[in-house]
């Protein structure tokens, strides 16, 4: 009872049983990167996307590729036909200079026939259409006629009619006789000039012409002139 007793040790850091098995720590790292994996994947699976195969891939990258060159093949064109629309855009610039041009000279040409048109004697038979000149030269089996009418109050709008040629002379067979050739449409403003040609009898020989201005064939009598036909 009482023997010899051991002296106790105080050892505050005693050894603790050892645990088996991975740190806690590092089993918490591992289930967040399982969770965050499963997260991916089920964000993806539900929400995004889904992924291409390989093969896929493959075409996606080669339609791509065909777009973006059919892309800089349209571009190329787009910018050849920006070049034709600006020469064409010049070339109409320089036709509208020309047109305008063209358009005074036209101006200037007509003031000047106007003029000639008002120097020339007036017609002794006055009328509503006046007869200012004509030549008449018979051409082969033709006779060329170049006549100018004239209207003395033109108004706004020319007067529209037709002239009548009455060419008399001698016949085939020798005696006189007078043919009426093809009428032909006038519109009179201030002045008209009427040229042309028309066929002639077989062996007829003109003398003289009555020009005759009708409001329509066969119509009133507008003004009337008998002229000389030139012999060559």
């Amino acid at each position: 009872m009482f023997g010899r007793s051991r002296p106790v040790t105080f050892d505050p850091y005693g050894r603790r049983r050892a645990r088996r098995g991975p740190p806690r720590w590092l089993v918490l790292l591992m289930c967040g990167i399982a969770v965050g994996a499963a997260g991916i994947v089920y964000v993806q699976e539900r929400w995004l996307p889904p992924r291409l195969s390989a093969d896929a891939s493959a075409r996606l990258k080669a339609a791509f590729d065909k777009a973006e060159a059919e892309r800089t093949r349209l571009g190329a064109e787009l910018a050849d036909t920006a070049r034709r629309l600006d020469a064409a855009q010049g070339e109409r610039d320089g036709l509208a200079k020309q047109l305008a041009a063209s358009r005074e000279a036209t101006s200037a040409l007509r003031a000047d026939v106007a003029a000639l048109v008002d120097a020339l004697p007036p017609d002794p038979r006055g009328g509503t259409v006046g007869v200012r000149a004509a030549r008449f030269e018979v051409q082969g089996t033709s006779l060329v006629y170049d006549v100018v009418l004239s209207r003395d109050r033109p108004g706004n709008e020319p007067l529209a009619g037709v002239m009548q040629l009455v060419v008399a002379g001698a016949g085939a067979k020798g005696p006189e006789s007078s043919v009426a050739l093809k009428p032909v449409p006038v519109s009179v403003g201030r002045y008209d000039s009427v040229r042309g040609s028309q066929p002639l009898p077989d062996g007829f020989k003109p003398r003289q012409t009555t020009v005759q201005v009708l409001d329509k064939t066969g119509g009133k009598l507008l003004g009337m002139r008998v002229l000389m036909v030139s012999a060559k």
